[in-house]
């Protein structure tokens, strides 16, 4: 058969992620869009190696799209990770967030929740249910945890986007599952930096 036409490629950084923003991207109806799971923070340079490495990306990747958490680091921290992990692969290496850097393939970097602050997926997708009822009452039902244990949460955001996930149908999902069965608000606007990125690929 003849051979796919070239593909830019975005690549999430674990399957959460990869389910996530499979769903985000169906929801724009983007096209052309290969998503790849890189696995852990540690694990993106040998990937980046292995994957430059291959004939089909030197022939066929338009643009290749890192996204990934800050999780208690700084944005600014964890884009410097992603740089070396894209200068050890003899990848172009963008010099700010966001930016197109390169040609064939063109480098862009998204550090969630927004390029700027620590956390993660689930700081945005907790953001979509704030101040709402249900909101309310997760808040209350943590608190009255912590009254009972002395213990306050470990991971809030992860905490509080699992507690909005087992108050729908199908609770035992993960949150990228939850996002193919249209728990989260993909319209919301905490995700247009997101949704402005996915497009600029």
């Amino acid at each position: 058969p003849a051979p796919p036409e070239p593909l830019p490629h975005l690549y999430a950084s674990a399957n959460q992620l990869l389910n996530f923003f499979g769903a985000m991207i169906s929801h724009l109806g983007l096209h052309g869009i290969q998503i790849q799971n890189f696995g852990g923070v540690s694990d993106l340079a040998n990937f980046l190696e292995t994957l430059a490495a291959t004939a089909e990306f030197r022939d066929k990747a338009e643009d290749l799209g890192i996204i990934r958490d800050a999780e208690r680091r700084p944005a600014q921290s964890a884009f410097q990770s992603v740089q070396g992990s894209l200068c050890r692969a003899s990848l172009p290496v963008p010099k700010l967030m966001i930016q197109h850097f390169g040609v064939s393939p063109a480098v862009s970097v998204f550090i969630l929740p927004d390029n700027e602050s620590d956390g993660m997926l689930e700081t945005l997708l907790c953001q979509t249910f704030g101040d709402t009822p249900v909101d309310y009452c997760i808040e209350s039902f943590f608190e009255c945890v912590s009254a009972e244990t002395g213990e306050g949460l470990h991971r809030p955001d992860k905490a509080r986007a699992h507690a909005f996930i087992a108050t729908r149908r199908d609770p035992h999902v993960s949150v990228g599952v939850a996002a193919q069965r249209s728990y989260w608000d993909l319209d919301h606007v905490v995700f247009d930096g997101v949704r402005n990125f996915l497009r600029s690929l």
